[in-house]
């Protein structure tokens, strides 16, 4: 036996960090491939939201416009006011069908300026079977409003009906106009003619935002303004009710409640309210709030109630974990100097969560703002056409929202109501956007201030 080492088999492989090993190579081609993976899903994602978009933009912007037929017309006194009174009340008791022989005087008096310009192939009843049938309302509605022009003759613009109007936007053809029975290719050349003598346009529809919804024969008269109220109050409802209720519980939970059994068991169902489907909060307010309660049925203030309780959990989540992310050493160092526990949480704690507590109550609103079923089961699916009046009298009356209004448009069989669904989702992503927008701008104004 000797103390002498033992020989190395060999000299030890030299390595460089410039020269990585066989091990380096295949970690850095899983680095490259999952970034690849990442790259691949944004532009999935990013190509799936691109044509989402164009699908409802390319069918939902032409809702914005809408075609006219400009026409003198002369609101005879002999019809309107017999008494000369100019009463509102006595005016508004003439029927809405006494309205038409003076509607077909004035389309009578554009189809003879239009023949003499060469249209001869128009004729009084061919304009009159172009306009829409509510142009005997929108009349009625005009001198309603204006009872000092009776006696006078007036422009006035005609609503066209849907398939003149769809033809203006190029979504009828004459091959589709033959195989239609609203429409036949004499009134398509009526509609050319028209045009070119200066009678008829398309323009901007400030009507669809702000008009009420219409029956499923008069499409191109069908408009946002009821269910744009009804979305409103109910998110006002939401907005006053939802935010304080779930603050004040988080608050209670996260900064002053002990931690027990009971806790544990209202967390737990905090959390999974937050998971159930909206259907389950439409049947519970169809129970309670209708059949218990007896609340009227399509009102703002049911539907209003039942999204503030399927808002709740969302805004109690946010706002706990807002709570949650500020530093224990805050809360130390206001006990240090003296501040009772209420002064720590609402002078230091709350301020410093309030941008989180704000984004989760926007998203909180922009969910409930979007939500069908629950409303659907209230009732709210009604067709309504008389705007409610303001609170707190028209939180009982009947409305719709604009998500179910949606809903409405899509279940109608006439092609033009495709379109009016369409921009009826434009108006909804609009306000999405802006409310996202505002959480954005409160959370960055909030975190300056800290």
């Amino acid at each position: 036996m000797t103390d002498a080492a033992m020989p190395l088999a060999g000299p030890a492989p030299a390595k460089s960090l410039h020269q990585p090993d066989a091990r380096t190579r295949k970690r850095n081609a899983a680095e490259r491939r999952f970034r690849l993976y990442g790259m691949a899903a944004v532009s999935a994602g990013l190509v799936a939201l691109v044509v989402l978009l164009t699908s409802i933009l390319s069918q939902g912007l032409p809702a914005f416009q809408q075609t006219y037929i400009e026409a003198e017309i002369y609101l005879d006194p002999a019809i309107l006011d017999p008494n000369g009174t100019r009463d509102p009340e006595e005016i508004s008791k003439v029927l809405t069908f006494s309205y038409k022989p003076m509607i077909e005087d004035s389309l009578t008096s554009v189809a003879e300026r239009l023949q003499g310009q060469g249209a001869s192939e128009l004729t009084p009843a061919m304009l009159a079977g172009m306009i829409s049938g509510a142009a005997n309302a929108q009349l009625r509605d005009y001198v309603l409003a204006n009872p000092e022009e009776i006696g006078q003759t007036v422009e006035f613009e005609f609503l066209t009906n849907a398939r003149i109007d769809q033809y203006m936007k190029g979504k009828v053809t004459r091959e589709s106009a033959a195989l239609d029975s609203k429409v036949d290719v004499a009134q398509l050349n009526a509609a050319d003619a028209l045009v070119e003598g200066g009678a008829m346009e398309t323009r901007f529809n400030w009507d669809f935002i702000t008009a009420p919804d219409a029956s499923e024969n008069r499409p191109e008269a069908a408009g946002l303004g009821v269910a744009l109220l009804g979305s409103l109050y109910m998110m006002l409802i939401v907005l006053f009710l939802a935010l304080p209720i779930g603050v004040a519980a988080s608050i209670y939970l996260e900064e002053f409640a002990k931690k027990n059994v009971w806790t544990d068991i209202i967390e737990v169902n905090i959390s999974n309210l937050a998971a159930v489907p909206s259907i389950v909060f439409g049947i519970l307010g169809l129970a309670i709030f209708i059949n218990w309660m007896h609340l009227p049925n399509s009102a703002p203030i049911v539907g209003g109630l039942v999204l503030t309780l399927m808002t709740l959990p969302t805004i109690i989540i946010a706002t706990r974990a807002s709570l949650k992310a500020v530093p224990p050493s805050i809360r130390d160092a206001a006990l240090g100097v003296g501040a009772s526990k209420m002064q720590a949480v609402f002078h230091h704690v709350l301020p410093l969560a309030a941008p989180g507590i704000l984004t989760g109550t926007i998203i909180g609103l922009a969910q409930a703002l979007g939500e069908t079923a629950p409303l659907l089961l209230i009732g709210m699916v009604a067709f309504v056409r008389d705007y409610p009046d303001a609170p707190p009298g028209g939180l009982f009356e009947p409305a719709t929202g604009l998500p179910v209004q949606v809903y409405n448009f899509t279940q109608r069989a006439d092609p033009a109501f495709v379109e009016r669904a369409s921009g009826a989702i434009i108006v909804l992503l609009v306000f999405l956007v802006v409310m996202n927008l505002i959480a954005i701008i409160l959370r960055r104004r909030f975190e300056r201030r800290w």
